[in-house]
């Protein structure tokens, strides 16, 4: 990748955050748990669906304390409708590992959070990244897909080698902006770069995209 090239991809995308990011309410929060709720929440959900239950959670559950006694059968009623109902049982587990071993905090080490079960290198990404303000990076669907097809070209995302763009996911965060930056590449991922019916001829990167124009029998 050309530094020419990387340097606009950062630049515009931020211009287009800074504009159209969405205002979410855990983005008001720099709580380790708070933000850990919201990103177990998100796995392979709706951010519509998640808003209400969310606000729900953090009334019943506040702190990591409250979640790891309540029981988990209560954790589970609460969580419905969300679906993949194993969720609720990962942040109850991870809540108790944390009041066992950190008093109820999470730890910033990535060796640390990584050691939860129920916590992978993306989450423990998001975490870093949204409450502690390190330039971690993230790789979920939306982001990988950016990536994918702005820097890879042809093929599908799952198909492409997860260190490839890790690596590139890492390489291309702003030095001290990893809040935002990650942010901004969610949200592209989310309203414009979409699976399906991508914006293209909105889109600020078309021309270096190495997919534009997006055609979904390619």
């Amino acid at each position: 990748m050309l530094p020419a090239q990387k340097r606009k991809f950062r630049e515009r995308l931020l211009k287009w955050y800074a504009q159209h990011g969405r205002d979410l309410p855990w983005r008001h929060t720099r709580d380790p748990y708070h933000i850990l709720v919201a990103e177990i929440m998100l796995q392979q959900t709706q951010v519509d669906w998640v808003l209400p239950k969310y606000q729900e959670w953090l009334v019943k559950y506040p702190t990591m304390e409250d979640l790891a006694e309540a029981p988990l059968a209560d954790v589970k009623k609460t969580w419905y409708p969300l679906g993949y109902n194993i969720r609720p049982v990962r942040l109850h587990s991870i809540a108790c590992d944390s009041v066992a071993r950190y008093g109820g905090s999470l730890p910033r080490a990535p060796e640390e959070l990584l050691a939860f079960k129920g916590i992978g290198r993306y989450t423990a990404g998001a975490i870093r990244a949204f409450a502690f303000h390190e330039d971690a990076p993230i790789l979920d669907t939306n982001v990988r897909r950016v990536l994918q097809r702005i820097f890879v070209g042809g093929g599908q995302p799952k198909k492409t080698q997860s260190t490839a763009l890790w690596n590139l996911s890492q390489a291309m965060i702003p030095k001290g902006r990893g809040y935002d930056f990650n942010q901004a590449l969610m949200d592209f991922g989310a309203t414009v770069c979409t699976a399906r019916k991508p914006y293209c001829l909105l889109c600020p990167m078309k021309d270096f995209c190495k997919t534009y124009p997006f055609d979904l029998r390619g």
